[in-house]
């Protein structure tokens, strides 16, 4: 068959009807786009609206914070003396500080040596242990001491250092220090001496009093010649910085400070001094910084209007609605939000329960507004009151119950508290004078100590000790314990009236005890008599709203099913019985913070509508392929009809001139 090209045959422009022909049979795809470009602009309307709300909640985090009611803006007249911060327990009011002392660490310096990569000693394994305590008595010449004693401090743990071949140098001795990180530091000075310049310079890391320094060397005897150093006693080292507590007055009332932070001195302030010198110090309540947070809350709110308004809205000029005019989740989240504003919360008990009693109201167009004078003057006047505003608060009106927190499940209300049983520590106290006689601690004496349910065995240092002496060593070495400190847990030693020795656990609860157990023939007689294991803790037991809570340690929680369900109160002693009532509060901003973290999640609304549209999408995507796929059959169909008639009406044209021709040639041959 010859090459043919449709429409030569007939005349007829077949490629131009095709197309006509085709464009009305893709009116469909046609339609389909329009819907596609329709679902397109609004995933990226949700795209926006999303965005917006989460800058919205973005302008709650300060409101939602309770720190931010809580914590008490501190100003210093003169900052390059001391500075301040605050916790929730600092109440305002006035102060004028006066310094007199910083506090200082105590320094001690060794006796030069000729270079500080030569190895001192034997090289065989010594352990450098030192103590933290405080030097009292006696005088200071020439950094030794004369007739001095020596106290170790209970609350700082022993430090232990191994020294052997691999590090018995100046340089190893220093490295070996600072890398072990149990409150000393190293250093190398050289003084320029020709003959002996390195000294070994160690300071505690600590300053204050409390923290001057008791090194003895077991092991090589050229280590303990250049590293012992007992200021009651044998002095290789000489002291070059003497340990020095903080002094000041506050408001006259004289106080000292192990270190120059100063906590305690103020209620629930942290006192930073920088130099000698006086300064007033002001604590008061954070009103410029929650002004500045509300004013910031107002804002985002109206951003966020706009941009809802910019979406849903009527434009009656143009009279075109906004792509998401009537779209049931951008609507609904609108209407949402507003109701939660104009819902009154429960509060603190105080009388801000409303936007409207601060100042801030929402208009007829649908945006905030401030009133700056009336917002001043709730925030000086019922500042307490804010934070069950705002934040998710609770307070109670007992001082020895503390607000600890909440769970999804708590509901805003006013709860009474009963306490039947306080919360106890666990204790061992043994059945052993100590005060009668010296506590002698032979070689290798080590103890199994099973703190709560921690378990390390410990090596206690050989020696003669008083009793208090023996106490602190005890309590220092096992705080000391690094498996025992990785878990968090700590013991006190003290001695009773009795002279027996008392161990107690530092936590509160059912699961706080100690225990003692003897290891490689260690015999406990001599330090806690008969007596090995203690007397466990135990939980506080109480009622929240009537209701039997549930007691951990000294946290008492709401238990499930009822309104206080998460409810969390430290109860931090006091007695037994009636402890008055605690309210809590779901403010605005935690409020919205936890609707608009909803909102915008995977699972939330927005999520659901943009999930909707793209299986929109991909319908339509399926659609098109399809009508794709039958519109080139169709075109393919047409093409094929078009070509048959253009072949019938070439067959007809040639069979025409044909007979045309032949009856040209009858009439010719019959003229």
């Amino acid at each position: 068959m010859g090459i043919q090209s449709t429409g030569i045959g007939s005349n007829l422009d077949v490629n131009s009807l095709i197309t006509k022909l085709m464009q009305v049979e893709s009116q469909p795809l046609t339609a389909l786009a329009k819907k596609e470009a329709s679902y397109q602009a609004k995933l990226t309307a949700y795209g926006t609206l999303s965005g917006a709300m989460s800058s919205f909640q973005s302008s709650l985090s300060s409101l939602s914070n309770l720190a931010s009611f809580q914590n008490l803006s501190a100003s210093s007249s003169d900052s390059s003396v001391l500075s301040a911060t605050t916790s929730s327990s600092a109440t305002a009011g006035s102060y004028n500080v006066n310094v007199t002392k910083l506090a200082q660490a105590q320094t001690i310096s060794s006796a030069g040596q000729a270079a500080t990569n030569t190895p001192i000693g034997s090289g065989t394994s010594s352990t450098i242990s030192i103590q933290f305590g405080t030097v009292s008595g006696g005088s200071l010449s020439s950094g030794v001491y004369t007739g001095a004693t020596f106290t170790q401090d209970a609350t700082q743990a022993l430090a232990e250092i191994t020294i052997d071949s691999t590090n018995n140098t100046l340089q190893g001795i220093r490295d070996a220090i600072n890398a072990a990180n149990k409150g000393v530091n190293a250093s190398i000075v050289g003084d320029g001496n020709p003959t002996n310049p390195y000294h070994l310079v160690l300071s505690s890391s600590k300053t204050g009093i409390t923290s001057s320094l008791n090194i003895s060397v077991t092991g090589d005897a050229t280590l303990q010649s250049l590293l012992n150093y007992n200021p009651g006693g044998t002095q290789n080292l000489t002291e070059v910085t003497t340990g020095q507590n903080a002094a000041l007055t506050i408001n006259g009332i004289a106080i000292t400070s192990a270190s120059n932070s100063v906590t305690g001195a103020i209620q629930g302030a942290t006192i930073s001094l920088s130099k000698v010198g006086t300064s007033a110090l002001s604590l008061s309540n954070n009103t410029s910084g929650v002004q500045a947070s509300v004013n910031s809350f107002v804002k985002a709110y109206n951003d966020l209007q706009t941009t809802l308004k910019s979406l849903t809205g009527y434009d009656s000029a143009t009279k075109r609605g906004s792509i998401l005019q009537g779209d049931a989740s951008a609507v609904g989240l609108q209407n949402q939000i507003r109701s939660l504003l104009n819902t009154a919360v429960n509060g603190l008990g105080g009388g801000l329960t409303t936007l409207s009693t601060i100042g801030v109201s929402i208009q007829k167009d649908g945006t905030m507004a401030v009133d700056a004078s009336k917002l001043s003057t709730a925030l000086n006047t019922k500042f307490s009151d804010f934070a069950g505003l705002f934040a998710t608060a609770g307070k109670a009106s007992d001082s020895l119950i503390n607000f600890s927190g909440s769970s999804t499940a708590t509901k805003q209300g006013t709860y009474g508290v009963n306490i039947t049983a306080l919360a106890s520590q666990g204790s061992l106290t043994g059945d052993l004078d100590l005060t009668a006689g010296n506590v002698t601690i032979s070689a290798n004496t080590k103890i199994k100590f099973t703190v709560d349910s921690s378990v390390a065995t410990v090596s206690i240092a050989e020696g003669n000790y008083t009793a208090s002496q023996f106490a602190a060593l005890l309590q220092s070495t096992v705080n000391g314990n690094t498996t025992l400190s990785a878990a968090g847990v700590k013991i006190a030693a003290s001695i009773t009236g009795s002279g027996f020795l008392k161990l107690t656990s530092d936590t509160y609860g059912s699961s706080s005890n100690v225990i003692l157990e003897d290891v490689s023939g260690t015999s406990l007689s001599n330090i806690t008599g008969t007596v090995t294991t203690g007397t466990g803790g135990s939980n506080v037991i109480g009622t929240i709203n009537g209701q039997a809570a549930t007691g951990s340690g000294q946290i008492l929680t709401g238990s499930t099913g009822t309104n206080a369900e998460g409810l969390s109160l430290l109860i931090n002693g006091g007695t037994t019985g009636d402890r008055g009532t605690v309210y809590f509060s779901r403010g605005f901003a935690s409020q919205l913070s936890t609707f608009l973290s909803s909102a915008v999640s995977s699972s939330g609304s927005i999520s659901s509508s943009k999930d909707a549209i793209n299986q929109n999408l991909k319908s339509i995507d399926k659609e098109k392929q399809t009508l794709n796929s039958r519109l080139y059959d169709v075109e393919a169909r047409y093409r094929a009809q078009f070509t048959a008639l253009d072949r019938i009406i070439s067959n007809l044209n040639n069979t025409s001139a044909f007979l045309t021709q032949q009856l040209n040639a009858l009439n010719n041959s019959n003229s």
